[in-house]
């Protein structure tokens, strides 16, 4: 049990990918029409946001802040000031996040956009550090690199299914710029 947690928690960015795709499962089944196209759409990014944005780099911010050391040596780094830095973009990150799950279309993008810049400029540090000293920490390498370069990926296609979705039917094209309500 204990490696699950471990793994669970020291995986967080595939943690909370899953779970932003279960709430938006769920969030779909919840609806009155069901499984349609828009429907889906919307929850994957909602949810993708919510979770994927939001809830991760909250996670990021409190382990870069407050547990900056583990956080460091996690990643096969020394501990430095910078890690608080890391934790408060993070933080500027989750802000955006939350504010773009129930938001329109440009602060959906603005939500994606940033931390894709982010997260693709880490992997290129992480493969670096791979290629230059073997660094295969938990942090440099694995399921954090692949997260790193596969979730903006995921983020810009939901983007893009949501608009696409949109296009192809009526009914959601002309809710497409409203925000989300419950």
């Amino acid at each position: 049990m204990a490696e699950l947690i471990a793994f669970v928690l020291g995986n967080f960015t595939l943690t909370f990918l899953i779970l932003g795709f279960l709430a938006a499962g769920v969030a779909v089944m919840l609806k009155p029409d069901g499984f349609t196209r828009a429907n889906v759409a919307e929850a994957l990014l909602a949810y993708f946001i919510l979770f994927s944005v939001g809830v991760s780099f909250l996670y990021n911010f409190v382990f870069h802040v407050f547990f900056g050391e583990m956080a460091a040596g996690f990643i096969g780094w020394a501990d430095s000031p910078f890690q608080a830095e890391v934790g408060y973009a993070s933080l500027g990150f989750a802000a955006v996040g939350f504010v773009a799950f129930k938001g329109g279309d440009q602060v959906r993008l603005a939500a994606i956009l940033g931390p894709a810049l982010f997260q693709w400029g880490a992997a290129v540090g992480h493969i670096h550090e791979i290629m230059t000293t073997g660094n295969m920490a938990p942090g440099n390498a694995g399921i954090m690199l692949y997260s790193d370069i596969l979730l903006p990926i995921i983020g810009f296609a939901l983007l893009w299914l949501k608009w696409s979705a949109a296009t192809h039917d009526p009914h959601a094209s002309a809710v497409a710029a409203r925000p989300v309500r419950g």
